[in-house]
């Protein structure tokens, strides 16, 4: 059983999402991060970091529990104790984790910005606001060159769609239209499209 301690964010979603995908059993621990539930001792024992997403795999390696921290390790996790979502063979897998470390690198923490800036600031940082904004339009103009010749940001859907399209949900977050990005249009709806994708994005509910 995985215990999956989230919230209603981007990061949060990615493992809900990917544990749909996998259909494998699931509880849920809404970790409140408006109110500070994430600073809690009970909490922090699992995240040291005191962010989410994190689970707990009740049947890990060695048939013992295992806490695991990071929504980009976590899926990592999961796909390879699953063996879905994320390939064998070296040059596939090279290829799938290269986009998951773009969205982890580039993709959650500059549309982070943007989010921020554009709605939780207490005042216009105008600077703030350019820069980041023309950094995440930069990041689509990526997504859809590679979109342009690839169904999917691999050869196949994988965890780093999984891990993706949470961010790009959040589009008029970061007052971007999806119209501009035909090819990162395309394949947002059709991953929006797909009932494991659906459940997962009202998780917690």
């Amino acid at each position: 059983m995985i215990e999956l301690y989230t919230w209603s964010t981007p990061n949060g979603r990615k493992v809900s999402i990917m544990l749909e995908e996998l259909g494998v059993p699931y509880n849920v621990h809404a970790i409140n991060i408006g109110k500070g539930d994430q600073f809690t001792a009970g909490y922090v024992a699992i995240n040291p970091n005191s962010k989410i997403p994190a689970i707990v795999d009740t049947d890990g390696p060695e048939g013992k529990p295992m806490s695991i921290m990071e929504s980009g390790a976590i899926l990592i996790y999961l796909a390879e104790k699953s063996g879905k979502l994320l390939p064998i063979s070296v040059r596939a897998r090279s290829v799938v984790l290269q986009w998951l470390m773009f969205q982890m690198g580039g993709v959650g923490p500059m549309f982070g910005q943007v989010h921020h800036f554009l709605r939780a600031a207490k005042e216009p940082v105008p600077y703030a606001i350019e820069r980041y904004t023309t950094e995440t339009r930069r990041l689509y103009g990526v997504l859809n060159e590679r979109l342009s010749d690839h169904e999917y940001l691999a050869d196949d859907y994988s965890i780093a769609d999984v891990a993706t399209y949470p961010w790009t949900a959040r589009y008029e977050w970061h007052k971007t239209r999806l119209e501009d990005f035909p090819h990162v249009k395309r394949w947002f709806d059709a991953i929006s499209a797909r009932p494991a994708v659906q459940r997962g994005m009202k998780v917690p509910a």
